[in-house]
């Protein structure tokens, strides 16, 4: 009896424990980062996926990769969640973030090598932090969001590292005019909406000069009666969201009829119904009705008459979008239309041919709150790529908006903040002082990864980048992305905005906690086709 092994965890379990879980995990998180290593800077390499479906994806855009990769690991997979954290927050700096919280994690080895107590490392972490957040706010410059040129750097910074470099001065005029038509302030906040009203529409053909912001909203519709107007300057717009055509019951209804005379007069009242709806509408005169739902063959016979363009089944997001560009409003039943509902900003409403497709503009609004962005290029993948590199400048415009404070890019702020954190590494006393400087080491990571996708010799750069930053006001000191020597980030126009690195480094040194932490883990995974048949619940 005292022989026997006892069996607390269930024999299919698989328990990992201790440094070896650890060691696991940073491995993990190395190997994540090293994916994605050759994706940082000026100089990037791209990374080209075949997803589950047999699509393309090509980008160095460090969300959509990770996004793309199957990994199996589950600390792999918290690195992969937290670039799709730094997306949604603040849309840039997606692979630095990675990259640095896979250095955090490197650099933590060799204290839990030297049996150091994973928590021990993890409030040295944390005082870290706590100081890089403050060494930035001090390192950071005010910035003037009216100042056009300015903004424009700031977005340029963030293109630069992407495929739409070449296009960059056309991507940056883009990205600001797009967010500066959707920013609104009500009662003192700011509201910078760019998922809804700033649509992104990819038509493939044509060239990638020819894309543009709308002064207003394209929808992929043509008008639904031939005869129709397809071009009217200064167009009176109704909006609806009903249906024009005849009412049918809720339910089933069931008529009983019993004189001939009584179906004629239904299909009289059907008539009459459907001539209201059109009195309704055209009693306040407009141009244009956009509808969501459908509208029946009668009802465009009775706006044709009135020379009224129809277009129906708009997407519901495009109504909102033409609702913002020209005043509108939309009304959900006709008879309750009034003269307000009718959006009279726009200047201009035409239906074009582009490639084989009509697409419907209402442009040359007065003051539009919504804008589409138009994007021409040669195939799906370079137009894919496109969108998601605008995606990241004009949510970088936008960070610049809410918290207009700016930092030097290309690896200067992660030198400054290293630099002054091994100072104040040496009057900490005890243990936590290794593991503090390690984090400065750690950040040194960025500047290095610039240097190796130039080219350029790592460690020579690296010294004398060091000695510069040791010397007075030469914070904005960093390394030039495409050539890999030294340059002063204020002259070559290179910023970023606070929020973005703030995000990054709270991201990365939060996860390198989060990972440091498990010391533990237990997978219960059934071996596929052992004991399938008695325990079906068990997974």
């Amino acid at each position: 009896m005292m022989g026997r092994p006892v069996l607390v965890l269930s024999q299919n379990m698989k328990r990992e424990s201790g440094r070896k879980v650890q060691t696991g995990n940073i491995s993990a998180a190395k190997t994540i980062a090293d994916v994605i290593r050759t994706c940082l800077g000026p100089r990037a390499m791209m990374k080209m996926l075949l997803d589950p479906m047999g699509g393309i994806v090509m980008t160095n855009d460090g969300n959509a990769i990770l996004r793309e990769i199957q990994v199996q690991h589950p600390a792999a997979k918290s690195m992969i969640e937290i670039s799709r954290t730094q997306d949604e927050e603040v849309g840039d700096g997606t692979t630095s973030v990675i990259i640095l919280a896979g250095e955090m994690l490197s650099v933590a080895e060799q204290f839990l090598e030297q049996q150091m107590h994973p928590t021990v490392v993890i409030s040295a972490y944390r005082q870290a932090l706590d100081d890089m957040l403050s060494m930035l706010k001090e390192i950071s410059t005010p910035v003037d969001p009216n100042d056009r040129d300015m903004m424009l750097k700031i977005i340029n910074s963030a293109i630069n590292t992407k495929a739409l470099s070449r296009w960059s001065s056309l991507a940056c005029n883009i990205a600001l005019d797009a967010v500066r038509t959707v920013e609104l302030e009500d009662n003192g906040r700011k509201e910078i909406d760019i998922k809804k009203y700033a649509k992104v529409e990819k038509v493939p053909g044509g060239i990638i000069e020819d894309s543009c912001v709308l002064k207003g909203v394209m929808v992929n519709k043509d008008v639904t009666h031939p005869r129709m107007r397809r071009l009217i300057k200064n167009p009176r717009i109704v909006l609806l969201d009903c249906s024009l055509e005849y009412k049918k019951g809720e339910s089933q209804t069931d008529i009983e009829i019993t004189r001939e005379e009584d179906f004629a007069k239904i299909l009289q009242m059907e008539e009459e119904y459907i001539q209201q709806i059109c009195e309704d509408i055209i009693r306040l005169k407009p141009d244009l009705v956009f509808t969501e739902k459908g509208i029946s063959d009668l009802v465009q016979h009775y706006l044709m008459k009135a020379n009224i363009t129809a277009i129906r089944r708009i997407r519901k997001t495009d109504n909102n979008r033409i609702a913002r560009a020209c005043g509108a409003r939309i009304a959900s039943r006709t008879d309750e239309l009034r003269e307000e509902d009718v959006g009279t900003g726009a200047g201009l409403f035409e239906v074009k041919k582009i490639g084989d497709e009509y697409f419907t503009f209402v442009t040359e609004c007065k003051d539009p709150k919504a804008c589409t962005i138009l994007l021409r290029g040669a195939s799906k993948e370079i137009l894919a790529e496109v969108e998601r590199n605008l995606q990241d400048a004009m949510q970088v415009c936008r960070n610049v908006l809410l918290d207009p404070y700016l930092l030097p890019g290309g690896g200067a702020v992660e030198m400054a903040v290293s630099h002054r954190l091994t100072e104040r590494s040496r009057a900490l006393t005890g243990v936590e002082q290794w593991p503090y400087r390690a984090v400065a080491q750690a950040l040194e990571v960025i500047p290095r990864t610039l240097i190796q996708n130039c080219g350029a010799s790592t460690i020579r750069v690296l010294t004398s980048l060091r000695a510069k930053h040791t010397q007075e006001g030469s914070t904005s000191w960093g390394v030039n992305g495409e050539t890999g020597t030294l340059a002063d980030m204020a002259d070559l126009g290179i910023w970023e905005p606070l929020a973005v690195k703030a995000q990054t480094y709270k991201t990365a040194v939060e996860t390198a906690i989060l990972l440091l932490r498990i010391d533990d883990i237990v997978s219960g995974h059934k071996k596929k086709g052992e004991k399938g048949e008695e325990q079906p619940g068990a997974e």
